[in-house]
């Protein structure tokens, strides 16, 4: 998949592991809005971040265009290297990621029973539930 774009849905970030360099935001279902699913971005090897709590008109996560990382290299001296890993999280935003291929869950929220996150490491892959899951490339 070359981008990961889920629009109209709230997401949030939910947790970052420094020892770990991992990143992770969510969106839970919300009936009123007509969403019935939990979906889950997960990005690991984490050098650099710059982003919102909150992303209320969902996200697009997409590798930066040239243009793009040329602003973002003069605004944060970004090295030339981190151009392949410099992820924007918004269509017309200044958010971005450097950090390796992000991966995506989505499952219907009901069906998750007892789990609380689909990116529970403690917990087996893939799990006794339809889910379904990807990377951005």
């Amino acid at each position: 998949m070359a981008d990961f774009i889920r629009e109209g849905r709230l997401f949030r970030v939910i947790g970052f592991n420094p020892s770990h360099r991992q990143l992770f935001l969510s969106s839970d279902a919300l009936p009123p809005q007509g969403t019935t699913t939990r979906i889950e971005v997960y990005f690991g090897h984490v050098e650099l971040m710059f982003l919102k709590p909150f992303y209320q008109e969902g996200v697009h996560i997409r590798r930066a265009s040239p243009e793009e990382f040329a602003l973002l290299q003069e605004r944060h001296k970004l090295k030339p290297a981190d151009a392949p890993y410099t992820w924007m999280l918004e269509r017309d935003g200044d958010s971005f990621v450097i950090a390796g291929n992000p991966s995506w869950r989505e499952a219907e929220y009901e069906l998750m029973g007892e789990r609380e996150a689909l990116y529970d490491f403690s917990k087996p892959w893939p799990p006794d539930f339809p889910v379904e899951f990807g990377s951005v490339d």
